[in-house]
């Protein structure tokens, strides 16, 4: 407690380097805002059940269910993979190279908000130990000034020198707290983020797959040989097909 009381003491105006603690603690503080944000962030995009959600969208894409799928994606909300896996589900009928490039995009967008900030955490690690560094000097030349001053007895010079090294261990003490806390954090929330892409690369390849192969499956579709004639035409757009004879339309194909 004593010494808790002292680290204390040692951000009063009268204290002195009082303004390297403080610039200390204004890191700290920046650090803890990152961290919580961070961890909430995360945790909301990381969400739970994932095997099971990529489950039941592949499921609801083998039975040729787009709309169920991308219900099951709202209701995921925040989570990352469904926000991609969504983009691609509601391109699904423009053809493979569409439910490609909209994917890739998805992914473009959310992997920069999910690394987004952390890295502020490592520099803010440096800083803080640079600013303890900077208070340690400080207080070493405030004792070794103290020594050298003439005109005082020895007992005073010793309070002098033990004031200035208590103000340069406290600087230290302090840097370092901030930086060892920042820079663990940090290297757990890289790791959750790691997790969180790599999850999202997996689960991302394997419905772009199966949306793709759903893309490339073969209709079968049966016109009458009395509504053919003998000039057969086919307008095609993405999924549609129409086919006219006589320019008059026969059928139309949804695919």
């Amino acid at each position: 407690m004593e010494f808790l009381a002292k680290i204390v003491q040692a951000f009063s105006p009268k204290a002195d380097a009082f303004i390297f603690m403080w610039a200390i603690l204004t890191t700290g503080v920046f650090a803890l805002a990152i961290i919580i944000e961070r961890f909430i962030y995360l945790s909301t995009r990381q969400g739970f059940k994932t095997d099971l959600f990529i489950k039941n969208i592949l499921t609801c894409i083998e039975k040729d269910d787009v709309t169920s799928a991308i219900g099951i994606c709202k209701k995921a909300k925040n989570m990352a993979v469904a926000q991609v896996i969504r983009a691609g589900i509601e391109d699904a009928g423009f053809g493979s190279e569409r439910i490609r490039n909209t994917i890739d995009e998805s992914m473009l967008k959310i992997v920069p908000q999910l690394e987004k900030r952390t890295g502020y955490l490592a520099v803010i690690g440096n800083v803080a130990t640079l600013i303890g560094l900077l208070g340690t000097v400080y207080g070493l030349i405030m004792s070794f000034a103290a020594v050298g001053r003439p005109g005082i007895d020895a007992a005073q010079k010793s309070e002098l020198l033990a004031n200035g090294i208590a103000t340069a261990m406290n600087a230290t003490f302090s840097g370092l707290s901030v930086a060892i806390t920042a820079i663990m954090v940090y290297s757990l929330l890289k790791a959750k983020t790691t997790r969180i892409i790599d999850e999202l690369d997996e689960h991302s390849l394997r419905v772009m797959n199966a949306l793709v192969e759903r893309s490339f499956k073969t209709h079968k579709y049966h016109i009458s040989a009395s509504q053919l004639k003998e000039g057969v035409r086919l307008h095609i757009t993405h999924n549609n097909i129409k086919i006219f004879t006589d320019n008059k339309m026969i059928k139309e194909i949804n695919i």
